[in-house]
C-alpha cells in the first residue's frame, strides 16, 4: 500500500514520487519504470508550461481588441508563434490525458508520444514510441500514477528547478543505488553544477559538454545565466550522451526549457564517433565516467585529439576524456570545468600527458572536494579548470593578472558542514557561501594585485609554480603543496598510553573481570590490577 500524506503535510516532491513507485511496484522493470514515469512527468510539465503560454496569448489578444474566437483559435494553433517553448499538439495536452477514463490511459498516452514525434525537431525523440502499451499497465494502476504525477507542478515546487533531473535523481536513489557511470546511470547533484558554473562564468558564447547525461548541466547553467542577468538565448549548448534512455531524457529536458541545444539526432559515444568533430567550444562544462575501462579501440590510436601528446591509458579513460575537452576549446580564449576522480591526479601511467598540459600551460586550477557529495557514490572527486588563456586582461569585467605557469590547488574535503536529512545514505551539500568562498578564492588570485608566489592559505589553497611542480614530478595532488598542520606532533603518546591503562585497569578492577590476556598486559606497563 502506498505510503499516506496527513492533511497537514505539505506537497512533496519525494511523497509524490514514492506513492508512484509503491504502484509499481510489481507492475514493470526498473527500466520501464523509469521511462514511464520519466514521461508522465514531461508530459505534465510541458503541457503546464505550453497552457501557462497559451493563457499568457490569449489574453494578449484579448488585450489588443481581438475578440473573434475563431481568429484567436487559430492564433494559438500556430506553432511557429511560441517562442522559446515546444509547440505541444492537442493530443499531448496533459489537461485532457488527466480527464481521461483509466481504460483509456495506455492507448491514449501513446497517442501523445506519438504526436510529440511527429510535432516537429524539438521533440523528436524524445520519447520511447509505444511505451505504455508495451507495459500495459492494468487501468486503475496507470489511472493512480497519473493522478499523483498530475499534484507535480512548476508552480508549486519552483520554475528554476531541474524537475526532470530531480526525478530522475530520486530512481537513481530509489531504484539503482549501485548503478555505475559506466552504465550512464549518473546524476550530477545542482550544488556541483553551480560549484562549476561559477568557476568558468558560462554567461555567452557556445557550451559544451561530451558526456551530458539527463542535461543537468544545462539547465543549471541556465538559473545560473539568468541569475547573473544574462540571457539564455545568447548560450547555444552542444552535447552528445552514449546511453540512449539518458539521451532521450536529455532531449525531453531541453526541449521542456526551450533552450537551443545541439545533442546529435540520436546517442553517440563520444571517443569513436564524436558528433561535433572539428567543432570547438568558448566553455565546456562535465562530469565524465569516472575510471572508464572499456572505452580505448584501435582506430583510436591515431586520433587527433591527442597527436599532441600520447595515447591515453587503455584501461582508464580519464585522460581521454582530458584530451577529448582540451581539443574542443576555443584557441586563446576556451575555458573548461569538468570532474574527475582523484586518482587521475597523480596516476603514474600518465606521467607524460600530465607534464606537456602543465607545461604547454593549460591547467589552471584544481580544486579537490568533499566526501559525499553525490547519491550513487561517497569518494571524493576533483574539479578540473583548464584555460587557454592565462595571459591576463578583462574578462566578465574583471581585470585579470598573467597567470602563465601557475597553478591554483584548493582543498576543500574539510567542508561537510551540511548534510542533507533524509537521504538513504549519507550526503552533505555545498551551500552558496561555500561556492561563493571557493570563487573569491579563485578570482582574487586571478585578478591583477595578487602574488602568485605568495598567495596560500593553510590547509586550504596554495598558488604554485612550475619549479614547485617540476620538483613533485609533475604530480597534482593538493597535499603535496598546500601547507597542512602536523598535528599529530603536538601528541604525547606516552600519556595517552597511560591514560588509557589506568582506564582499562579501573575497569577491570570495578567488573572484577579475570582477563588474563589484558591483566599481563598492563602488568608489564607496570599497572597492577587488584
Amino acid at each position: 500500500m502506498a505510503k499516506k500524506q496527513k492533511d497537514n503535510d505539505t506537497l512533496n516532491l519525494e511523497s509524490i514520487l514514492y506513492n508512484c513507485r509503491e504502484y509499481l511496484r510489481s507492475n514493470a522493470s526498473l527500466n520501464d519504470k523509469r521511462d514511464l514515469l520519466l514521461t508522465l512527468v514531461f508530459l505534465r510539465f510541458i503541457g503546464e508550461k505550453f497552457e501557462t503560454t497559451q493563457s499568457t496569448m490569449r489574453k494578449e489578444c484579448l488585450d489588443n481588441g481581438i475578440e473573434d474566437e475563431s481568429i484567436i483559435a487559430a492564433f494559438l494553433d500556430s506553432p511557429s508563434r511560441y517562442q522559446g517553448i515546444a509547440f505541444v499538439p492537442e493530443k499531448a495536452r496533459w489537461s485532457i490525458i488527466a480527464k481521461e477514463p483509466s481504460s483509456k490511459l495506455n492507448a491514449l498516452l501513446d497517442d501523445a508520444i506519438q504526436a510529440l514525434e511527429d510535432s516537429g525537431d524539438a521533440l523528436k525523440g524524445c520519447i520511447r514510441l509505444g511505451l505504455f502499451t508495451s507495459i500495459n499497465l492494468e487501468p486503475n494502476v496507470i489511472k493512480k500514477v497519473v493522478d499523483e504525477v498530475n499534484k507535480i507542478s512548476h508552480k508549486t515546487f519552483g520554475e528554476e528547478k531541474d524537475l526532470i533531473g530531480r526525478v530522475y535523481e530520486y530512481f537513481l536513489k530509489s531504484f539503482a543505488v549501485n548503478a555505475t557511470k559506466e552504465d550512464g546511470e549518473f546524476y550530477t547533484p545542482h550544488d556541483i553544477v553551480e560549484l562549476i558554473a561559477a568557476f568558468i562564468e558560462p554567461f555567452d558564447g557556445t557550451l559544451y559538454d561530451p558526456c551530458c547525461g539527463s542535461g543537468g548541466m544545462f539547465i543549471q547553467c541556465a538559473k545560473y545565466v539568468e541569475e547573473k542577468q544574462g540571457d539564455i538565448k545568447m548560450v547555444n549548448v552542444y552535447g552528445q550522451e552514449k546511453d540512449p534512455a539518458t539521451y532521450r531524457l536529455a532531449k525531453m529536458n531541453l526541449a521542456m526549457r526551450g533552450i537551443s541545444h545541439h545533442i546529435g539526432e540520436k546517442n553517440a559515444d563520444t571517443f569513436s564517433n564524436d558528433l561535433h568533430k572539428g567543432l570547438t567550444f568558448d566553455y565546456i562544462m562535465a562530469n565524465p565516467p569516472f575510471n572508464l575501462k572499456k572505452w580505448y579501440d584501435v582506430t583510436l590510436s591515431k586520433d587527433a585529439r591527442w597527436a599532441d601528446y600520447s595515447i591515453p591509458p587503455e584501461g582508464n579513460a580519464n585522460y581521454a576524456w582530458i584530451l577529448h575537452m582540451l581539443s574542443k576549446l576555443k584557441a586563446g580564449k576556451g575555458i573548461a570545468g569538468f570532474l574527475l576522480a582523484n586518482g587521475a591526479l597523480g596516476d603514474s601511467d600518465a606521467v607524460a600527458i600530465r607534464k606537456k598540459m602543465i607545461e604547454n600551460d593549460k591547467v589552471e586550477a584544481i580544486v579537490v572536494l568533499p566526501r559525499e557529495l553525490f547519491y550513487t557514490t561517497d569518494i571524493s572527486v576533483t574539479l578540473w579548470i583548464l584555460n587557454e588563456n592565462k595571459k591576463g586582461g578583462t574578462w566578465h569585467g574583471r581585470k585579470l593578472r598573467n597567470r602563465e605557469n601557475e597553478i591554483l590547488f584548493m582543498d576543500l574535503r574539510q567542508w561537510t558542514e551540511n548534510p542533507i536529512k533524509g537521504e538513504q545514505k549519507k550526503k552533505v551539500e555545498l551551500k552558496i557561501d561555500q561556492i561563493k568562498k571557493a570563487t573569491d578564492i579563485y578570482f582574487k588570485w586571478q585578478s591583477e594585485g595578487a602574488d602568485g608566489s605568495a598567495y596560500a592559505e593553510p590547509e586550504l589553497y596554495r598558488s604554485v609554480g612550475l619549479a614547485d611542480l617540476e620538483a613533485n614530478d609533475y604530480s597534482l595532488i593538493p597535499s603535496r603543496y598546500i601547507e597542512f598542520a602536523d598535528r599529530d606532533s603536538t601528541i604525547d603518546y606516552h600519556q595517552v598510553l597511560t591514560d588509557t591503562a589506568i582506564t582499562v585497569s579501573n575497569l577491570l578492577n570495578r567488573q572484577k573481570k579475570n582477563d588474563e590476556t589484558l591483566r599481563n598486559a598492563l602488568k608489564q606497563l607496570g599497572y597492577e590490577c587488584k
